[in-house]
């Protein structure tokens, strides 16, 4: 069973981490903000916070299932989820299986499979974790933080984020081999929930063109995107919640809407540009 934390009241919301964190590490600028409209359960994802490791190595379905479970176990009947890197493919996994409790989609710097930029950082990372090499946090930094971001904080600013991956979860080459499996490619079609694939235009880890992938796969999802880093919800919370609080309202207002009767969708915001380099995600389409 997972370990979790929950924060507030109302309708419910899964955050999902990546690898090497916990969910209040990459979702913690905006899950209190969530929580004084929601109710926001945090797992920690196998070999994370305080989730121990299985006596084997985790597959995503098994993972999917324990997310599911635990936001059962924390009072949930049924759910938004909303999922950041190898957690956005846990996210898709866990919508596909149990659409009769994800009620919606969310994925912020997803992927379908690793391509091949990104197979190739996840090994390395996995190769440093093993040889305990003492510049993997100075590594991983500008991995997860836009230029932009990082040009901006003092030396001792950069020092703390670097910092932070130096204390990687116990798990983490564990859930880097997760990631390397991942093939989401039977899941896409089996989303019927609706969905919302959010890019990081800035994100030198996973390209966003995984995300313009994952858009056009998923039946109606739409896309939108943030102008941030891999850690988009670290680097532009207030951006990240603006985005996610609208598809939470236009979910849970569907959900009241009585069959038959045609309500009036809330506007998605628009995406943000690509800074200084060409968009190729495309604009958003209308609502399902």
């Amino acid at each position: 069973m997972l370990a979790y934390d929950v924060r507030g009241r109302g309708p419910g919301l899964v955050l999902l981490h990546g690898i090497g964190s916990t969910a209040t590490e990459t979702w913690g600028p905006v899950a209190d903000r969530l929580a004084t409209e929601y109710a926001v359960v945090l797992p920690d994802l196998p070999g994370s916070g305080r989730t121990p490791l299985p006596d084997g190595r985790p597959a995503l379905s098994e993972v999917a299932d324990q997310v599911v479970a635990a936001a059962r176990e924390a009072g949930l009947d049924d759910f938004v989820i909303a999922g950041a890197s190898l957690g956005a493919a846990v996210a898709v996994r866990a919508a596909a299986r149990r659409p009769d409790l994800v009620r919606g989609l969310f994925t912020l710097s997803g992927f379908v499979r690793p391509r091949a930029a990104l197979w190739l950082h996840l090994e390395m990372w996995a190769a440093r974790v093993a040889r305990r090499d003492p510049t993997l946090d100075t590594h991983l930094t500008p991995l997860s933080f836009s230029e932009k971001y990082l040009s901006a904080l003092t030396e001792q600013g950069a020092r703390q984020q670097a910092a932070r991956f130096a204390a990687s979860a116990p798990g983490v080459r564990e859930q880097i081999a997760l990631a390397l499996d991942v093939d989401l490619c039977g899941d896409l079609p089996a989303v019927t929930v609706p969905t919302l694939v959010v890019a990081a235009m800035a994100d030198r880890l996973v390209d966003p063109e995984h995300s313009v992938e994952l858009a056009e796969r998923i039946p109606d999802a739409r896309l939108t995107a943030v102008g941030a880093g891999h850690a988009a919800a670290v680097e532009e919370p207030g951006r990240v919640l603006e985005i996610l609080t609208e598809f939470l309202r236009e979910v849970n207002l569907r959900a009241s809407t009585p069959p038959g009767h045609r309500s009036t969708a809330v506007r998605q915001p628009a995406p943000t540009p690509a800074p200084r380099r060409p968009s190729r995600v495309p604009r958003p389409r209308s609502p399902r």
